[in-house]
């Protein structure tokens, strides 16, 4: 019975949303100046001047939000999230569109996903729409740091972690929340050259009943021993198989993946071993809103590696906001080498031009992705 109280009790709290926020902007002669060139500087190194926080706790909920000059924080070495992983994650971007407007790409989606993250983690949820007002403020206080040049963005990355004092194994009764931006490049160095993808069989990325669906540390950790062995290799990412048996494509890399097989566009279905990628739903609703015939189903490696030889696979691409959609030239599986051959007109590149164009206001957002600041 306790525990139920105790259950009720931290639902109850976690409804209790912060709904408003105070901004304190740093001096205009202590602030930085953004990167010229932002195409050189590695990929998420370099942070705007503000970042919004808040807190959370039982007896409030959300609360103290608000921006502020980006910080360090300091943590107790006991602190929960150090010891047992309590985190999650979101990656979105802004764009400065041809008309010089700072816009973003889908942050409902990301924010809902967020939030999907949290009942899983048992954490507590955000309000969704006051982050997305939050988030926009903090964008108008740093809109400046949004790069101009093309293929470049202000990628944005909300976190959450939990904050109580103690290595007992609990449910935290504290959390911290915070919003921190970065302007980038591409996120490879290839830009959108076809990758080379070596099919690991002895590594998985997830197992069923676990937190593949979730934008969770760990997942990422757990990869890069993979990743690592891929890279000495001379391969640019990782193809993961199912955990049960190592037989089903999932993704690749931190990506979603798609093929276009006998004309067909063809991914993985979600199993909850495979994150719900808002580039992978991007695409889907794209290419069904303009005809493509969009399967998603369970696709074998020994499946896929019979389409390539015969002809049958003719693109293989992954998604996901950091990269939008990369470009797949090249498989090693079991130490055999197979190439996909690219086109110029492919759909990979269509589908590329198409959301990109949409992100910077060179095509018209009928689906109503786009939110300006």
């Amino acid at each position: 019975m306790k525990i139920v109280m105790i259950f009720i009790a931290f639902l109850f709290a976690s409804l209790l949303f912060a709904t408003d926020f105070t901004v304190t902007s740093m001096p205009e002669v202590q602030r930085k100046s953004p990167p010229e060139d932002v195409k050189n500087i590695p990929f998420g190194t370099v942070f705007s001047d503000h970042m919004f926080v808040m807190k959370w706790n039982e007896q409030k909920g959300w609360h103290e939000a608000r921006i502020e000059p980006y910080h360090a924080f300091t943590f107790d070495p006991a602190s929960l999230h150090l010891h047992y992983g309590t985190e999650i994650f979101e990656g979105m971007k802004a764009f400065k569109n041809n008309q010089g407007k700072v816009v973003l790409f889908r942050p409902g989606e990301h924010l809902k996903r967020m939030n999907r993250s949290a009942v899983r983690m048992m954490m507590p949820e955000i309000d969704a729409s006051f982050a997305e007002k939050a988030l926009k403020r903090l964008l108008q206080e740093d809109k400046r740091w949004v790069p101009s040049q093309p293929g470049t963005s202000l990628y944005i990355r909300p976190t959450m972690i939990a904050s109580q004092n103690t290595i007992n194994l609990v449910v935290s009764n504290e959390y911290l929340f915070y919003i921190i931006m970065s302007p980038v490049g591409a996120l490879y160095s290839k830009g959108f050259k076809p990758t080379a993808i070596l099919v690991s069989d002895q590594y998985t990325r997830s197992s069923i009943g676990g937190v593949g669906d979730v934008k969770t540390g760990g997942n990422y950790a757990a990869s890069m021993k993979a990743q690592s062995e891929a890279k000495k290799a001379g391969y640019d990412q990782v193809l993961w198989l199912d955990p049960v048996k190592r037989q089903y494509v999932e993704e690749v890399g931190s990506m979603n993946i798609f093929f276009v097989i006998n004309g067909k566009l063809v991914t993985p279905e979600l199993t909850g071993t495979i994150l719900p990628g808002i580039t992978r739903q991007s695409v889907l609703e794209l290419s069904r809103a303009n005809g493509w015939k969009v399967v998603e189903r369970k696709i074998s490696i020994q499946e896929v590696i019979k389409a390539i030889k015969n002809g049958s696979c003719t693109e293989i691409f992954g998604t996901g906001t950091a990269a939008v959609i990369s470009s797949i030239g090249k498989l090693k599986y079991k130490d055999r080498e197979y190439s996909i051959a690219s086109k110029p007109d492919s759909f990979t590149l269509k589908i590329y031009e198409t959301i990109t164009g949409i992100q910077q206001g060179r095509i018209l957002d009928t689906f109503r992705w786009i939110s300006e600041i």
